[in-house]
């Protein structure tokens, strides 16, 4: 009786661990999702303050980052749960998930949440780019040409993922 109370704790404390890693482990990319996505936004501000006749086809790029972040946020979630071989967490917190094309495409076949974040990336991968896509993109390769109009940005999302990295999980 002792030897199945025994087996009995360490299973129950093996899944508790399990779970509370698998926790700390999607907080840490929820981490470096919200990094991301205040990257971006940061980078459409400086570009709408330097390119005011961009603020159209930045909004609509930054709505592109959101839906392919969050979706990225709902597969790691998803895979860290469900198949955790799928997230590469031995490797820096930016490189964990690969998803192809043909990954987001069987995804978005899905009726849930993760099949509705597929749905809306399949959706902004398939469509014509902005009119003005060309233009903001040159506007962006200039804004990183010159490293000191972006350094406060890039700075603050290089100390985000600096902090993010130093997080343990068991």
């Amino acid at each position: 009786m002792k030897r199945f109370v025994v087996a009995a704790l360490l299973a129950t404390s093996s899944t508790f661990t399990f779970a509370a890693d698998q926790q700390c482990l999607a907080t840490k990319y929820d981490g470096y999702i919200d990094a991301s996505l205040q990257w971006y936004q940061d980078l459409v501000d400086l570009t709408v303050t330097q390119y005011p006749d961009l603020n159209e086809v930045s909004q609509w790029f930054l709505e592109g980052r959101k839906h392919h972040f969050e979706l990225n946020r709902e597969a790691v979630h998803y895979f860290l749960e469900n198949d955790p071989s799928r997230v590469a967490t031995e490797q820096p917190v930016e490189a964990w998930l690969k998803l192809e094309q043909h990954d987001v495409k069987q995804l978005a076949t899905r009726s849930d949440t993760l099949g509705e974040a597929a749905k809306k990336t399949f959706s902004d991968r398939q469509s014509a780019n902005h009119p003005k896509n060309y233009d903001l993109r040159s506007a962006f390769a200039d804004l990183l040409s010159h490293p000191k109009q972006i350094d406060s940005a890039l700075n603050k999302y290089n100390q985000s993922i600096a902090k993010i990295e130093k997080q343990k999980c068991e």
